[in-house]
């Protein structure tokens, strides 16, 4: 099946991020999964503040990954997420388990960065 998971990690050092995401494939490439994807956004305000860790967070490490795995691989990849204390949220959505000509239709991941950056400017200009 195919899956898209979205995480947002703790900002500050881009090598944190690398380890995360190597560790999550890693996981489903052990399980027989492949990796079709993987977009870092980057850097970008949260929608709202949240306290997690004992830490309060406004901004987030965007990083989004596609791949093809079985259940129990996702099951395990989500629980390796929640449990790592550098990952502020992640969530794992199934976006097709049938024919391939249908989610070869599926193309990358789109991020309009200007208005990303229209909505940064304008939460910091309310804070």
């Amino acid at each position: 099946m195919l899956y898209e998971m979205i995480a947002i990690i703790r900002p500050g050092k881009i090598h944190e991020v690398k380890e995360i995401m190597q560790t999550a494939g890693s996981t489903i490439l052990r399980s027989g999964g492949v990796i079709r994807d993987i977009a870092n956004w980057g850097v970008f305000m949260l929608p709202r503040a949240t306290t997690y860790a004992q830490a309060r967070y406004k901004k987030g490490h965007y990083v989004v990954m596609r791949y093809d795995a079985g259940v129990k691989a996702q099951e395990t990849v989500s629980m390796a997420l929640r449990l790592e204390p550098r990952v502020i949220r992640a969530t794992s959505v199934k976006l097709g388990a049938g024919k391939l000509e249908r989610m070869a239709k599926l193309s990358k991941v789109p991020w309009n960065t200007q208005v990303s950056m229209q909505m940064e400017k304008g939460l910091s200009d309310k804070q």
